[in-house]
């Protein structure tokens, strides 16, 4: 299966699966983020091992003691990760805010209100902790997540996604709107930068090159974060 139609697919799935979220209360989201953070904390061991791979095989290929840090994840970084997600959760509900509005002179109210954007790739760097901000942020703002991490951080990506899916699993929200693309290969990030119609928005995290490459490269609408 070629990357393009690897990335539609998963793109697909997600859409599907976001429709759970279009109908999830905020309480449901909310629990959907406390389950993640007490899976995390119950497979910190896991975690731990999946990550030890990655830790191994970087050293192996010359990675830069400052790279392994930021790949490292310890039982205080992991614990730290479940935390984060449950700060999220006590975060106000973003959707349905009140942005704006007026009233016309012929007495029409206009209202502008938050909404989701809909199924929105992040690509980021080594770190992989970004894989369950990110994924808790989109959940908690009713998106569906596309995550493409590192390669170099394989193991402990994968591992985060299967401890966030199996979390969802016990609530009211498809584990589908969560979706790993496969970082094996560089045409997964072309596919996913240039999926539009499938993906509604990419977000890059990491490095001034990398989010100057998502921009440039992208033809589907970019958020250009800070690196």
């Amino acid at each position: 299966m070629g990357a393009a139609t690897l990335v539609n697919d998963l793109a697909d799935t997600a859409r599907r699966a976001a429709r759970t979220l279009t109908t999830a209360s905020s309480a449901d989201r909310k629990g959907a983020l406390l389950a993640i953070a007490a899976e995390i904390q119950a497979r910190a061991s896991e975690i731990g091992a999946a990550n030890a791979i990655d830790i191994e095989r970087g050293k192996a290929e010359g990675m830069h003691p400052q790279l392994l840090d930021r790949l490292l994840l310890t039982s205080d970084r992991i614990a730290g990760i479940a935390n984060g997600a449950r700060l999220v959760a006590e975060l106000p509900d973003p959707l349905q805010r009140t942005i704006r509005e007026s009233s016309l002179p012929n007495g029409l109210h206009l209202r502008q209100v938050s909404v989701p954007f809909g199924v929105v790739g992040m690509v980021y760097e080594a770190r992989p902790n970004v894989t369950v901000d990110a994924a808790v942020i989109l959940l908690m703002s009713g998106n569906a997540a596309l995550l493409r991490g590192s390669s170099s951080a394989a193991n402990s990506n994968a591992i985060l996604v299967d401890v966030m899916r199996s979390a969802l699993k016990r609530t009211t929200i498809s584990p589908d709107v969560i979706q790993l693309v496969p970082s094996d290969s560089r045409d997964t990030v072309k596919a996913l930068l240039n999926a539009r119609g499938k993906v509604d928005l990419v977000i890059p995290r990491g490095s001034a090159a990398l989010i100057r490459m998502v921009v440039d490269e992208s033809s589907v609408p970019t958020i250009e974060t800070g690196a």
